[in-house]
């Protein structure tokens, strides 16, 4: 019985070794602690908005081992998204947020540098849902300089919302390869201004403001090829586009109607084979 109990449990080890490490960061790459060093710490920043989005591991959590080989829980749906290069914005741009972003473009980019890269992004920009101002649109500026800065060519994908910066992103993606599902919202805006202070202050951050603004409309005048005085137009105010608008409008080329014409499919089914 000892023995039979021995044999299943190395049996288990070696069925489990294989797809452990296919998803287990690689200690030798710099860039993986990174990331997990950002996903802490927006997770920790800011738990109010992590709370309703969280995405757990099933399993326990102990990790065990058997003749060095570990047995732990499977691995956690951030992890599988990136091992399938699948970066998500799921929340506004919010310093932390743009760190774990950036960081992942930067172990993919490690990983591969020709194999493409899918973000979606359902996020408010760089305000809440109410119109609260909680980021800054240079949060936004980082990720599209990042984008561009890749080798890998970086898909887009808008559903639910993208808002503000974060349609400013979507149009960043390669062209071609940027989509939206049926029923996303798509919203141009410009910049908000809070500022508070001596007359001065008020009147420095004001001309930085406008400084911001003409850089966000002339990245999507570039993305939507579009002339920059229409961009600026448009965005004097907030305006709607549904998916089919977007296309016509030059912000997207496609809207994604079934999983058929995704941009990319999960291939960690094929670890198990």
């Amino acid at each position: 019985m000892v023995h039979f109990r021995t044999a299943a449990v190395g049996l288990i080890a070696a069925l489990v070794a294989p797809l452990a490490s296919a998803f287990s960061p690689n200690p030798a790459n710099p860039a993986a602690k990174k990331v997990e060093l950002a996903r802490a710490k927006v997770a920790n920043e800011f738990p109010n908005l992590v709370d309703g989005m969280k995405m757990v591991a099933g399993g326990a959590q102990a990790e065990e081992y058997y003749e060095g080989v570990r047995i732990g829980p499977p691995p956690d749906l951030p992890s599988l998204l990136l091992h399938n290069r699948i970066v998500y914005i799921g929340m506004p741009l919010v310093p932390a947020v743009t760190e774990l972003i950036i960081a992942e473009l930067l172990y993919l980019n490690y990983e591969s540098t020709t194999d493409p890269i899918t973000m979606y992004i359902n996020s408010s920009g760089t305000t809440t849902a109410t119109g609260q101002q909680v980021g800054f649109e240079t949060e936004a500026f980082a990720i599209a300089d990042v984008m561009k800065y890749v080798r890998p060519p970086v898909h887009t994908v808008a559903l639910g919302q993208a808002f503000g910066a974060a349609a400013m992103l979507l149009s960043q993606g390669k062209r071609g390869k940027r989509s939206s599902l049926p029923n996303a919202t798509i919203m141009l805006n410009q910049p908000k201004s809070q500022s508070q202070g001596q007359a001065s202050d008020i009147a420095i951050k004001a001309r930085e403001t406008v400084h911001n603004r003409k850089t966000m409309c002339n990245l999507i005048a570039t993305g939507c090829q579009k002339p920059l005085n229409v961009v600026e137009n448009d965005c004097q105010r907030v305006k709607y586009l549904q998916p089919h608008e977007a296309v016509e409008y030059g912000l997207i080329d496609r809207v994604l109607q079934n999983d058929a014409s995704l941009p990319i499919k999960p291939s960690f089914i094929e670890q198990l084979n």
